[in-house]
């Protein structure tokens, strides 16, 4: 046998294009060729393929020329995961183990030059291509066992995982020497309960801003907090993720699939919502992703979870500037001269800013500093366009010396958290998704005024001056605080509600 077939897949974006690795043994001058688009990691492979067959006691065919293509040819090919395969290949192109067997599994893994196999990123990525392939006869996924752990949490398919490359090639060894013993079962995941650090009771006074937390979590909304320093804002932000509700098992692999790309997963989080929080220093590429290959960035890392932007005013205005599509679409397409990778990126923003440069704007106990024209280059700093995409803009002033000195007030958020899983379950029974997801014929249909309070909603965006965007985000605000109070109409009380989230900095 001179030739071989090894089946594996690449990574673009979160898709796992299938790979052919082909493999040839031909007399001449001996030699190690591998083309089909290998970055420099895969090229790379040659020399640990050739180690780690070597130290692990198999042959390395020293006297052939052996060529390596990986199919397509135009698909860009990256990181390690193909050494594993390569080195199958080759031991199957020599005879050394039975390369018929080999067709119905998928192999990927990084091999160290003593054999052993490491894990390889957006191995769930992976199980899940191969769970939507149309193959006659499904394809077992062979990986590092680490990757095989994370693997099976897709569900629906074979995954197997091994710790050597020994142990890969005892399960196909010709004839009845082969031992599939040798790859072992995935192991289960356990899952660590992490204790909720924090908690909405923790934050004193502020029964304005935790309602509106509230209605945003219900309704999957995005928040903006400005106020003084010191007043709370990061600390409610903070709380958002632990009042919203669980993940569904699908969402859950979406979240943990993209975190898997970026080598991010941990397994005591599985079934979590994600808190980002990147500094104000990130640049666009950091926020919504890029690179070459395209790396998702914190706004997708985020997806299915919360994107905290702390000092929002602070941010450099190009990445603040790439946060409008995915607001409004909850996807990002990073597109390169010779790369396109579609990653999905539909998180909740809640962000957090000073109303001026010394912070003090409005204050009651000190005086600002600022001029007029200073408030009004700092609070410029974020586009009309971007604040409009936002549904909830609250101001968080500060709280007297007496109140932080009482007793915690308020309610725990496992309390909160009750009423928000009703509410979002009633917007989920009625039209399928969260009442920020609504749009179009949806967003008319579920979202009906009557006259009364439609003349209400009127007047009011004619007066301040609202867009059409703004008209919107104000009926999915009051869509939400009716779902909150368990309400099939929306009244005018619930429009009035609406209307006060939306006054912080003055902006429709």
């Amino acid at each position: 046998m001179t030739l071989a077939l090894v089946h594996s897949r690449a990574l673009r974006g979160l898709e796992a294009p299938a790979v052919t690795v082909e493999v040839h043994l031909a007399n001449g001058l001996p030699s190690f060729t591998l083309v089909g688009l290998a970055d420099t990691e895969v090229k790379e492979s040659r020399e640990r393929v050739r180690a780690a067959l070597q130290t692990s006691g198999l042959e390395f065919p020293h006297n052939k020329r052996v060529t390596v293509s990986l199919a397509p040819a135009d698909l860009p090919k990256e990181s390690g995961r193909f050494d594993l395969p390569i080195a199958l290949g080759i031991l199957a192109a020599a005879g050394q183990i039975d390369a018929a067997r080999l067709e119905a599994f998928e192999f990927a893994g990084e091999l160290s030059l003593g054999g052993q196999l490491r894990p390889v990123h957006g191995a769930l990525a992976m199980a899940l291509a191969l769970r939507r392939a149309p193959a006659a006869t499904p394809r077992t996924l062979v990986l590092p066992q680490a990757s095989a752990d994370e693997s099976a949490l897709v569900g629906g398919l074979s995954v197997r995982g091994a710790d050597h490359l020994l142990d890969v090639v005892r399960a196909f060894l010709p004839g009845d020497a082969a031992d599939a013993s040798a790859l072992h079962e995935p192991r289960s995941l356990a899952r660590v309960t992490v204790p909720t650090l924090h908690d909405l009771v923790d934050v004193r006074g502020q029964s304005a801003a935790k309602r509106a937390l509230e209605v945003a979590a219900a309704g999957q909304l995005s928040v903006l907090m400005v106020g003084p320093p010191g007043t709370g804002k990061s600390m409610l932000a903070r709380r958002l993720v632990g009042l919203l509700p669980p993940l569904s098992h699908d969402e859950a692999l979406e979240s943990a699939a993209i975190l898997s790309v970026a080598g991010a997963f941990s397994a005591s989080r599985w079934g979590e919502r994600v808190l980002r929080a990147p500094h104000h220093t990130a640049s666009a590429a950091a926020l919504v992703g890029g690179g070459s290959p395209p790396r998702p960035g914190e706004a997708s890392l985020a997806h299915r979870g919360v994107l905290f932007l702390d000092e929002l005013a602070e941010f450099p205005r190009a990445a603040l500037e790439a946060l409008r599509e995915p607001l409004e679409t909850g996807r990002i397409v990073v597109s390169r001269a010779a790369r396109q990778a579609d990653f999905p990126a539909a998180f909740q923003l809640v962000a957090a800013m000073n109303p001026c440069p010394c912070g003090q704007l409005g204050s009651a106990a000190t005086a600002c500093r600022c001029t007029p024209d200073a408030v009004l280059r700092y609070q410029g700093k974020i586009s009309g366009p971007l604040l409009d995409r936002i549904d909830i803009q609250i101001e968080v002033p500060a709280v007297a010396a007496a109140q932080l000195a009482a007793a915690a007030d308020g309610e725990a958020s496992v309390v909160v958290a009750a009423r928000v899983r009703l509410a979002r379950q009633r917007a989920i029974d009625r039209q399928g998704m969260a009442n920020g997801e609504l749009a179009g014929e949806a967003l008319d249909r579920h979202c009906r005024l009557d006259d009364t309070a439609s003349h209400f909603l009127q007047r009011v965006t004619t007066r301040l001056g609202w867009s059409a965007r703004s008209f919107h985000r104000i009926l999915r605000v009051a869509r939400t605080v009716a779902d909150l109070e368990g309400h099939a109409a929306i009244t005018t009380s619930h429009l009035g509600e609406a209307i006060q989230y939306r006054r912080a900095l003055g902006a429709g």
